[in-house]
């Protein structure tokens, strides 16, 4: 029987076309290392290769398999800068802070094509991303995004498209304007993380799966990490949860929420067909956004229904075809091979957290959709870190993240009534 994660719903196709998944041991025993690393998605492994390459002594555990969290099960896209336009960074921090965190978000876009070549990882790199409106109030916006990206922040590959262009590149006329990136893309997630795991434990890293943290203690200078069958003793700790930390570790889940969002897969579209005949990913103004692309075999992954509920839908198939089918009648019919959903790590800014929630032990997480660039790059930020340059990681640690309202008992409804108010507005 085909493996099914525990903890995300529906079998991914990205599992299916992945290739061969190597699996790692569980741990067995105590172990004393320089650093432990809890999480085993795109930051976690991260910074274990980087670590481990660097003669660093690192132990990561992962409560499941790698990639069954957010890095194996997402919408591939990469983007450009960070989650927030470069502009509205410049309107809260002033230009030469927004440029810093826009220049770092770009060395991280370079970091990730590069690592994968020069470590023969094939991840599926296709060029070009669409940013659209589905309002017409929002088309100057866009406009304005793509002159300001090229003016002040010396990044030339946007440009501003029409409602006519638009149709045209997207094969539908549902929006009203938008943007087109020729250098950004979009890639298969999962293939990066088996990649990354193979370098990691290439490199030296002792990588350990079906290993959850039942705990962390840090004192005395010293960090200790429990787990079922032993504990992990190391000067240093990066936890890597992201959306699925749970009650590990509570100033992190005072600022990281975890919402549902769920992608499904059509069969290849026929020969000719109209969407997306460039191969771009694409991303819409809605906050609760929708983004879509083509894989290499030509099926439309498209995902977009964000759930802000405890319960998943019981049919992811019938949701993602309505939303398909409001975009491209002609595929209201088509069948979809795979339905599949995961948890999404988000701040109440929409901007990553990186905290010293305790001595010596680092959290990093909070992508808020845009983690399959910068959680890779801030795994590399944090191997950095641990050899004594903090200041490029400090940059993200200064972002201003308050923690959501309502603490434990009210923040989880208090989430699902202002985002189902967001949805609202979406359609109004």
């Amino acid at each position: 029987m085909p493996y099914q994660s525990p903890i995300s719903p529906g079998r991914s196709w990205y599992e299916d076309t992945a290739g061969p998944r190597p699996e790692y041991p569980a741990l067995d025993g105590d172990r004393s290392c320089d650093v432990v690393i809890i999480g085993g998605g795109f930051t976690g492994l991260a910074a274990a290769t980087h670590l481990a390459k660097a003669g660093t002594n690192v132990v990561l555990i992962e409560a499941y398999r790698f990639g069954d969290g957010a890095s194996g099960r997402n919408g591939g896209q990469l983007g450009t800068g960070q989650r927030a336009w470069a502009e509205e960074l410049e309107a809260e921090y002033g230009f030469s802070r927004a440029k810093a965190l826009f220049d770092l978000a770009e060395e991280a876009k370079a970091h990730l094509i590069e690592f994968a070549a020069a470590n023969q990882i094939d991840i599926d790199y296709m060029p070009g991303q669409l940013s659209v409106a589905h309002k017409p109030r929002y088309v100057d916006d866009y406009k304005a995004h793509a002159e300001i990206m090229a003016g002040r922040f010396s990044y030339p590959h946007i440009s501003f498209m029409d409602a006519k262009e638009t149709a045209e590149r997207l094969g539908s006329t549902a929006y009203f304007g938008g943007t087109r990136d020729t250098g950004t893309g979009h890639i298969h997630p999962m293939k990066l993380v088996i990649g990354t795991a193979r370098v990691a434990a290439q490199a030296g890293a002792q990588l350990f799966e079906g290993t959850p943290s039942t705990g962390i203690i840090s004192t005395g200078g010293k960090v200790k990490v429990s787990t079922p069958k032993g504990t992990i003793s190391a000067q240093k700790c990066l936890i890597a949860v992201n959306a699925y930390g749970g009650t590990l570790e509570p100033v992190s889940a005072a600022h990281i929420m975890p919402i549902g969002s769920f992608i499904g897969a059509t069969v290849p579209l026929r020969s000719g067909s109209k969407v997306l005949p460039g191969g771009e990913s694409v991303d819409d103004s809605r906050f609760v956004v929708r983004y879509f692309r083509k894989s290499r075999d030509g099926r439309l992954l498209f995902g977009g229904r964000e759930v802000y509920g405890v319960n998943d839908p019981k049919d992811i198939h019938i949701h993602i075809r309505r939303q398909i089918a409001e975009l491209y009648p002609a595929l209201s019919d088509v069948e979809i091979t795979h339905g599949w959903g995961g948890y999404v790590g988000i701040t109440v800014p929409r901007k990553p957290f990186v905290r010293e929630v305790m001595p010596n032990v680092i959290s990093a997480g909070g992508y808020s959709g845009h983690g399959v660039m910068l959680s890779n790059f801030f795994g590399k930020l944090y191997a950095e870190t641990v050899a004594g340059n903090r200041d490029r990681l400090k940059l993200i640690e200064d972002l201003k993240i308050p923690p959501f309202p309502g603490g434990r008992r009210f923040r989880a409804p208090l989430l699902f009534l202002a985002l189902n108010w967001f949805a609202l507005r979406d359609r109004i």
